[in-house]
């Protein structure tokens, strides 16, 4: 393969973010990650959500949002790998190479990393049959609401996707109920009054104990966390909001500074190897806020110091973007 300027491993909103504005400097870049589409956690965890904390859209679909990401980092033509693993790094005189899971060598001169939280993959609630019922009851996440209109849907968790998934399905499913262990919730306070006024039936200290139905799920066994007391709940769908487990994977063994599954950066987001950077939630520096509108920026910045160690003649500053076409 041929080397290029940068390489940008996840595909998430930062790392789009990071092509598209590589592509705007000059660069020319390559796109990696191991999901089959764009968008990352926009994508595969929550594509039907609003998102409301981006500058300019007072809310927006998860999925439009990733769309038009995707659409802005593309306009440059990035060479895009989908669905390979960055496995192994190799030092070069003037770069790097990343060898992928499947083989493939694909020269750098620099890395931006934008792994997001890395390999996720959702906490199980850990009765039996869960891995029989997936997607056929039992689901991780909302690919499309459609899917549950008319159902009975129960929602287990107390934090802000289960309270999110709440609001978000009240307008299509059929009766609703929110599962949790306790009556305190990691979930924002007012995400938290919006359900309690809504038709959200409350079901706390209860934990899910048994599933019901073969080819399809048709009930759930809730058991109460202090009385051991059981009773069967009707249910057509149950969807689980009680975390997700990540790991760095191979990024782990490349020699980076790694602490609490998170890369450290310095304040150009460049990592203790030279010429390789970290953005997003991925990276970690002193005073870090985990937001999308502020990893754009890190994305930026990252380029731009990219940029300058490529080319010493070039200015950090870009200038406005307002003013290409002049």
């Amino acid at each position: 393969m041929n080397q290029v300027d940068v390489t940008v491993i996840g595909g998430g909103p930062c790392g789009l973010f990071a092509v598209f504005y590589a592509g705007l400097r000059g660069m020319s870049v390559r796109l990696i990650d191991s999901l089959p589409e764009l968008g990352g956690q926009l994508m595969a965890l929550y594509p039907e959500k609003y998102v409301y904390d981006m500058p300019g859209f007072p809310k927006v679909l998860a999925k439009d949002l990733a769309n038009n990401l995707a659409e802005q980092a593309l306009q440059f033509n990035p060479e895009v790998i989908l669905e390979e693993t960055a496995e192994t790094l190799v030092k070069t005189e003037d770069g790097y190479v990343i060898i992928t899971a499947s083989g493939r060598e694909l020269p750098t001169k620099t890395i931006i990393i934008s792994a997001g939280i890395g390999a996720f993959t959702p906490t199980r609630i850990g009765v039996a049959r869960e891995e029989d019922l997936v997607g056929k009851g039992i689901f991780y996440g909302v690919k499309s609401k459609a899917e549950f209109a008319g159902k009975a849907v129960t929602i287990v968790g107390g934090g802000d996707s289960a309270f999110d998934w709440a609001l978000n399905l009240e307008d299509v499913a059929g009766p609703m109920t929110l599962v949790h262990r306790r009556d305190v919730f990691k979930a924002h306070e007012d995400s938290v009054e919006k359900v309690r006024g809504s038709r959200v039936d409350f079901k706390l200290f209860y934990t899910v104990k048994e599933l019901h139905g073969w080819e399809k799920l048709e009930g759930i066994t809730l058991e109460h966390t202090t009385t051991k007391e059981t009773h069967y709940h009707p249910t057509d769908a149950v969807v689980v909001n009680i975390g997700f487990k990540s790991s760095l994977g191979p990024l782990m063994d490349w020699g980076l500074d790694i602490s609490k599954n998170q890369i450290q950066v310095d304040s150009k987001y460049e990592t203790n190897l030279p010429g390789i950077f970290a953005v997003g939630d991925v990276c970690n520096f002193q005073e870090k806020l985990k937001l999308i509108a502020t990893g754009v920026g890190e994305a930026a910045t990252a380029v731009c110091f990219a940029k300058t160690r490529l080319d010493p003649t070039a200015k950090l500053y870009p200038g406005h973007s307002s003013d290409r076409d002049k």
